[in-house]
């Protein structure tokens, strides 16, 4: 009678091999399902005519940002006491909205003089909440610059930035986890969050660009000179210490691609508006 060798473990190597194939196959379905939901949720810019990768609408971007004001102006000392530099910070926003396409929005805007006297930096919540510290608007030279400052910001709320940035997270997110099913491997999900961190950086620096751009439209539209955006950004040159990251390592784009943006916008708007 034949000899026939036993096959140790033969049916557990098929039944890892099932299971490796059904693990993958649920990453990708995962993995499908974020993507689909990504390109299929867009709307349409009423200002820019730009079709967007966004899942909220406008009104819950409006309540996102009054919801979230409070706390952001307490990370930053709160609300500023002076509140003559509180009105003209007012006043600056007010000519950037009435007198340009920005009135056309319909967001309600407001704007905040925070009382941080040390961290330069200025930012915007959905909806049209719109933040400056006093460390910044005490380097400011002139009004031209703060209306460059509050003008970017507002760049980034028609763009609808924030619920861009919601919706390319989420995508990546999404992307992150189905990886991790699909290989069962640690080291896979910090790559994949290495990578998903590096592109969402790389989609802020887009950003910053295009609402530097908007910024001197807005500037223009309302009086003001676009020019003295470019001081701005030797402002926060000076100010970040000459310790900057890479580029490709940073959510800004490097100071001198924005003046060279803001150079290049003032030219395309002088023709565009007839300035």
């Amino acid at each position: 009678m034949a000899y026939r060798q036993p096959n140790y473990g033969g049916g557990q190597t098929r039944s890892r091999g099932r299971s490796l194939k059904g693990t993958i196959l649920i990453g990708l379905l995962i993995a499908g399902f974020y993507f689909f939901k990504y390109m299929t949720n867009t709307q349409v810019n009423p200002i820019t005519g730009e079709k967007q990768h966004v899942s909220i609408s406008p009104e819950q971007e409006v309540a996102i940002g009054l919801q979230s004001a409070p706390q952001m102006a307490q990370q930053h000392g709160g609300l500023h006491p002076d509140q003559a530099a509180q009105d003209h910070v007012d006043k600056v926003g007010a000519r950037l909205i009435n007198n340009t396409i920005a009135r056309a929005s319909g967001y309600n805007y407001e704007f905040h003089l925070l009382a941080d006297p040390n961290v330069m930096n200025a930012f915007a919540l959905p909806g049209g909440q719109v933040f400056i510290t006093a460390a910044l608007y005490g380097k400011l030279e002139n009004e031209d610059q703060l209306a460059g400052v509050l003008g970017h910001e507002i760049g980034h709320v028609i763009h609808r930035h924030g619920a861009e940035r919601m919706a390319k997270m989420d995508l990546t997110s999404g992307l992150t986890g189905a990886a991790v099913i699909a290989s069962g491997d640690y080291n896979t999900q910090q790559a994949a969050q290495m990578i998903g961190n590096l592109v969402n950086m790389k989609y802020g620096r887009e950003q910053e660009l295009e609402s530097d751009d908007f910024g001197v439209r807005l500037m223009m539209e309302s009086g003001y000179n676009p020019g003295e955006l470019k001081g701005v950004m030797d402002i926060l040159e000076s100010g970040s210490g000459g310790g900057a990251k890479p580029e490709w390592q940073s959510t800004h784009p490097s100071h001198e691609n924005r003046r060279e943006t803001i150079e290049e916008s003032i030219e395309k708007y002088k023709q565009e508006l007839g300035n």
